[in-house]
């Protein structure tokens, strides 16, 4: 079973590539998804790695939360399950109603 991780506090120069090598030593590498900015293509700090096993993942996490990639201590956490459209607020904003 699959296993998807949440990695933050990456160096903007961070690639995916990079990513897949680091992650690889923990295990197999299903995919790796850097977030990037849609206006500019730059990396926005944070990334998606989803592990081949739940347990390469917890060994991921041990291994890498708080490791030096690039010039950052990365953050290594379970991703939380992503929301559907429904649970999102349509406003985009929260507070109170002006009508």
């Amino acid at each position: 079973m699959t296993k998807k991780l949440y990695v933050g506090n990456l160096d903007y120069a961070t690639t995916e590539h990079v990513l897949n090598d680091v992650f690889s030593d923990a295990g197999e590498v299903v995919s790796v998804n850097l977030i990037t900015d849609r206006m500019t293509g730059r990396s926005r700090g944070f990334a998606f790695v989803e592990m081949a096993q739940a347990s390469d993942a917890q060994k991921a996490i041990e291994e890498f939360n708080g490791k030096t990639v690039g010039q950052r201590q990365i953050k290594v956490a379970e991703a939380r399950p992503k929301r559907s459209r429904s649970d999102r607020d349509s406003w985009g904003g929260g507070g109170r109603s002006r009508y």
